[in-house]
Formats: structure tokens, sequence, C-alpha cells
């Protein structure tokens, strides 16, 4: 059962960490997953998080901010252990829910610097449009070895990309909206040389993935390709110059199997870069 905290400390959350770990069990960290979370997002987070299950065993802490409230610090503390296929060990998952209330929620990097793990790489999935100029992401981006986004949950686009960018030397980034669009990079390359000059690509789906394929088909192609966008909730329609690309087979996969896979990126993406 998991312990709730109410004005606590870190030392007191360290101690129920190590009252909710049963004993037969040892901590199978493999890294210190952080997720910046305004209470808009919390839902959310929390859903991509179960979801993930055994695959990344790691301590967990969730950041809440509420700026709004008397100076404290609120948490939630549990273990979830795993059973591992064809084996009678277990694996073991902490999850820390914080509410950084009041001045606490412009340090965030006070309150988890005591809690990452020795030694083990530090992932930050950020939701929602960051504050670029915030106190806030400057702390995170100093503590993290990856920043995780997903650009689709922007609304300052395209001028936010410029502001991502600025993070490159500092930080690697995986952009969820990205990886979303890898299969219809994969169909429009299948095109080549066929589409050595368009001049049109036409994309039906979230304006980050819009964006993002044109971006690309730029780049690649080095000409100045136009877009023409309809919002839609997921991408599934491209066409170039009116000649409409044979979509995906696999429907996308759950926002788990993406988070999943960005926690197991380590190096950078020059091409997304």
């Amino acid at each position: 059962m998991a312990a709730t905290l109410t004005d606590t400390s870190i030392a007191e959350i360290e101690r129920a960490l190590n009252e909710e770990r049963p004993a037969d069990i040892q901590r199978t960290s493999v890294m210190t997953h952080l997720v910046w979370a305004p209470k808009a997002w919390l839902e959310a987070a929390e859903r991509t998080l179960a979801g993930m299950e055994e695959r990344h065993p790691s301590r967990t802490v969730i950041l809440t901010p509420e700026p709004g409230r008397k100076d404290g610090l609120d948490a939630l503390v549990n273990v979830v252990a795993y059973e591992m296929a064809g084996s009678d060990r277990c694996v073991s998952s902490e999850v820390v829910e914080l509410r950084l209330k009041g001045p606490r929620a412009r340090a965030p990097a006070s309150v988890v610097m005591p809690l990452l793990i020795s030694d083990l790489p530090v992932f930050c999935r950020w939701r929602g449009e960051p504050g670029w100029d915030s106190e806030e992401l400057e702390q995170l981006v100093a503590v993290d070895d990856r920043l995780v986004v997903d650009s689709s949950e922007w609304k300052g686009l395209p001028a936010a990309y410029a502001r991502l960018a600025a993070l490159f030397d500092r930080v690697a980034v995986s952009d969820i909206a990205w990886t979303r669009t890898r299969d219809w990079r994969g169909a429009l390359a299948e095109l080549w040389p066929g589409i050595e000059g368009a001049g049109t690509l036409e994309v039906t789906g979230p304006q980050a993935e819009a964006l993002l394929l044109a971006g690309w088909l730029r780049a690649r192609l080095g000409t100045s390709v136009v877009l023409v966008h309809r919002v839609g909730r997921s991408l599934r329609r491209v066409a170039v110059d009116g000649r409409r690309v044979e979509p995906p087979g696999a429907d996308p996969p759950p926002p788990s199997d993406l988070l999943s896979e960005q926690l197991e990126v380590f190096g950078r993406d020059p091409i997304y870069e």
C-alpha cells in the first residue's frame, strides 16, 4: 500500500521508500525517471506510466507544481513489484509523486537531486509545452541526461522548435511527435527518386507531425516544399503533389509504448536535431 506524506521532507520520503520495499526484493532500478506534470497533465502522465509496467524498473519521481499553495512538500510513495516471466525473481519500481507547493514549485532541482540514484542516467518526461525561460526548465535540464517531450502537446508551434533547438548543446532531446512520423518518413523515402522535385506536401494530422514531416522532407530534398496542413487527431493522410502516400499498416503505438521506446535511447538523434 502506498504511503501518503503531508508537509514532508526528503528524509521521510527515503524512509518511506525503504519501508514500502518488500524485504525479499532488491532495488532493480536502471534509471531515475523524472516526470514534470502540471495538474492538467497529471492524469495522462499516470496512465502512461501505468501502461509501462515492468519494462523499465526505475525510480520514477512525478513533479506536480502547485505554486499557489502554502510552502510545503506532499508525497505519495509506492513500490511496485513485478514477477519476471520464467523466473521466481521479481523486479521493482519505485514511484514517488510529489506536490511542490508554494516557492518549492520554482525549485524542483533542490527537491529531486537527493532522490536521484547515483551513477544511473536521468530521464525527464516534460508534459505540455515547457516555459522556455522558466527557472524550472533551466534547473531540470541541468540535472537530466535526456529530455523527452511531445511537441504535439504544444500550442506555440512552429516557433517553439527554435526554443527547443537552443537546448541541444546542453541535453539530449527526444520528441515523441517525431517518433510518430517514423513510418510515414519510411513510406516517403520509398518514393525516391520520384519525389526529387516535389513541390507540395499535404498532411492531415496534428500540427506538430505535419511540421516535422515537412521539415524533414525539405532537409532531405534541399528544396522549399510547401506544406498544406489539415488538422486531424492522428496522422492519417500524406500526399506529395497530389499523389497519396500509402499509409503504414500498423496503428500508432500507445503512449506507454512510445515513452518506453524513448527510455531506451541514450544517444542523440542528429536527423531530428
